[in-house]
């Protein structure tokens, strides 16, 4: 069984493949697999099958080489190399927190880089994912919104970085184990990491509901957490065409402070943006939305912002992720005091609604929530842009 070349530490070289070449089979759902192995030449009585063949190799296997898919013939495998490759994210560089937390460097098609993280747990391993290179929201707090947008990731680049973190895990299937015989080491995904989800839907869908197929990577949508600032037009469309759970950066209790931390606002407001989500749980089939709220000192974590914070939400099946700020170097704000998170969780909790306090993860690498940001554009800046942007 094939898997992906070696890693390489060298972040200058070129991409792999020229964005011309051959079709890239990751990323396309089975009805577009099936056009393009139709349009290449495969007779139409047989594409279902090809399709189902094909699909459980590369999702359910991990293979990136034809020539391994051994219930095809060698003709037809001759064929699909000549027309089509098997292409995943480069992983550029890893690091590994001293909390187990493993932080990728993923080069796609352009040279462009993004993060991805994984976060082992003692029941489940979370990987948090990108849906761009960059992102438009400039979030005050977020050190990843400060990377201007280049552009989209394509479905192939989104769930490539899921097939990227189980080649370093080691997780696919050997020969002669069954799909589910070894643990399951990435049970869960978060599109938490670089980019705004919902900025890019069509993708985003496309990509989950590779992950979600049931003879492939099998991921429940339960065990996908879709993470949005408050794009309203797309909220309906997630619960309809993913349906899986939802969190919400809100991150402030007030409408004049939420324009400064999350400026999304301006255009979707708090009364808009809640109208939007008490139809989520009942749209999507899930038990409850996640509000998540980052504790940022002596801006929006008195016990007047716990209280308020009950009162919009009632009548919302919800929990309340509190997350203490992870800081970086220049960054704005400060991350709230441990007796004042603690004294704002008793609140919530008082209320009748879970507030869990999150315990950072690999902060020590730069991997904690906010603080993704692509080292290479990161290295590109001299000495005096790094350090004006601290100075600010």
């Amino acid at each position: 069984m094939t898997r992906t070349a070696p890693v390489t530490h060298d972040v200058m070289t070129i991409p792999r493949k020229l964005p011309d070449g051959p079709v890239n089979l990751v990323g396309l759902t089975r009805e577009a697999l099936r056009d393009t192995l139709v349009a290449h030449g495969t007779p139409e009585k047989q594409a279902r099958m090809r399709v189902n063949q094909i699909w459980q190799w590369i999702y359910q296997w991990g293979v990136r080489d034809f020539e391994a898919m051994t219930n095809l013939s060698k003709a037809y495998r001759r064929e699909l190399a000549e027309n089509f490759i098997i292409e995943t994210p480069e992983m550029v560089s890893r690091q590994i927190s001293t909390d187990g937390t493993r932080k990728y460097l993923a080069r796609i098609a352009g040279g462009h880089e993004v993060e991805v993280v994984y976060i082992p747990e003692e029941t489940r391993g979370t990987l948090c994912i990108s849906s761009q290179v960059g992102c438009t929201l400039t979030c005050s707090f977020c050190h990843t919104g400060t990377q201007k947008l280049v552009r989209n990731l394509t479905a192939g680049e989104i769930v490539g970085q899921i097939m990227m973190a189980r080649d370093d895990l080691d997780e696919w299937p050997r020969q002669g184990e069954g799909a589910g015989e070894r643990p399951r080491l990435l049970s869960n995904i978060v599109l938490m990491g670089m980019g705004e989800p919902l900025y890019n839907f069509e993708n985003v869908r496309d990509a989950m509901r590779i992950a979600m197929d049931g003879e492939g990577i099998s991921l429940s949508r339960r065990r996908i957490t879709l993470s949005t600032s408050g794009v309203v037009p797309e909220i309906a469309k997630t619960a309809e065409e993913i349906g899986c759970l939802l969190a919400v950066s809100f991150h402030a209790t007030t409408d004049e402070v939420r324009d400064k931390l999350v400026p999304i606002n301006r255009k979707w407001n708090i009364e808009t943006l809640l109208n939007a989500l008490r139809d989520y749980p009942r749209l999507s089939n899930s038990e409850r939305i996640t509000f998540e709220y980052v504790m940022l000192k002596d801006v929006n974590d008195s016990d007047a912002d716990a209280k308020r914070l009950v009162q919009l939400i009632k009548g919302i099946p919800a929990k309340i992720n509190l997350i203490p700020f992870n800081e970086w170097p220049g960054a704005p704000h400060q991350r709230s005091d441990w007796t004042r998170i603690e004294a704002f969780a008793d609140i919530i909790y008082k209320a009748g609604y879970a507030s869990p306090i999150r315990t950072p993860r690999g902060e020590d690498i730069m991997a904690a929530c906010g603080q993704l940001k692509s080292d290479t554009e990161r290295a590109r800046k001299s000495r005096r842009e790094i350090e004006a942007d601290a100075g600010r």
